[in-house]
């Protein structure tokens, strides 16, 4: 039977420890089946689309000695591209030098990306191998968004060996400043409407109590309270 994709995860150890704790059974039946389950071993569309919508990752490495380094990649959304149904790369712009990463790769190339969508609580975890490319100047250009303003140096190749969606317990929504950004442009027109209006009842308000106040001896202290102007203020819209 071919080896389960999943035991690129689901070391011995691992194993023993879902044994220990009764979940063991379940993923030994899917292993069994020959059922993959939601492990795969190349890029397909819907983890394409995914990685198209995201803004930024987590690299895991580790040096020879196995030391484990985690590192936040970010750019323009789409930064991480597909190259084809085994390897992504994206562009290694110039940072705070510290070469964490790119000297842990060159003794070591398991590498791991971890993939937050917060908004709609989904996760990706995918193993691989990576390397960083110096010497390709025509790959560094496909992987440059015009619109990113940052000075790229060379490129972080990465070869899937497995994926695999992640459940969204305990993920908490966070939204960036563009998700919530037609979100606020839409509670600001709200509100502008709504004081729009308001300030026309007011002033329909007053002339009525005006008139009213020619009729009725009690009026015009109708009149102060509820013609009054209020202070004036910036509105109560988010700036």
């Amino acid at each position: 039977m071919e080896r389960p994709i999943s035991e690129i995860g689901f070391t011995p150890k691992v194993k023993a420890a879902q044994e220990k704790r009764g979940s063991r059974a379940s993923y030994a039946k899917m292993e069994q089946r020959g059922d993959q389950g939601p492990w795969r071993d190349v890029v397909t569309p819907e983890l394409a689309e995914f990685i198209a919508e995201r803004d930024s990752l987590y690299l895991g490495t580790a040096g020879a000695d196995g030391q484990p380094y985690i590192q936040y990649r970010g750019g323009s959304k789409g930064f991480l591209k597909v190259l084809d149904e085994h390897t992504l790369a994206l562009a290694d712009f110039a940072g705070n030098a510290q070469y964490i990463s790119l000297g842990n790769l060159s003794e070591n190339n398991k590498a791991f990306i971890f993939l937050m969508d917060y908004a709609n609580r989904r996760r990706i975890k995918i193993w691989g191998t990576a390397e960083f490319v110096e010497d390709d100047p025509q790959l560094l250009q496909k992987l440059v968004d015009a619109d990113y303003k940052a000075r790229p140096e060379r490129v972080l190749r990465f070869n899937v060996k497995a994926w695999s969606p992640n459940c969204p317990q305990h993920i908490k929504q966070r939204f960036t400043v563009d998700e919530m950004a037609p979100k606020i442009k839409k509670l600001q027109q709200c509100i502008a409407d709504l004081e729009k209006t308001n300030a026309s009842l007011r002033k329909q308000l007053g002339e009525a109590v005006r008139e009213l106040a020619v009729r009725e001896p009690s009026a015009p202290l109708i009149a102060s309270l509820l013609s009054e102007t209020p202070p004036a203020e910036k509105g109560c819209g988010v700036d």
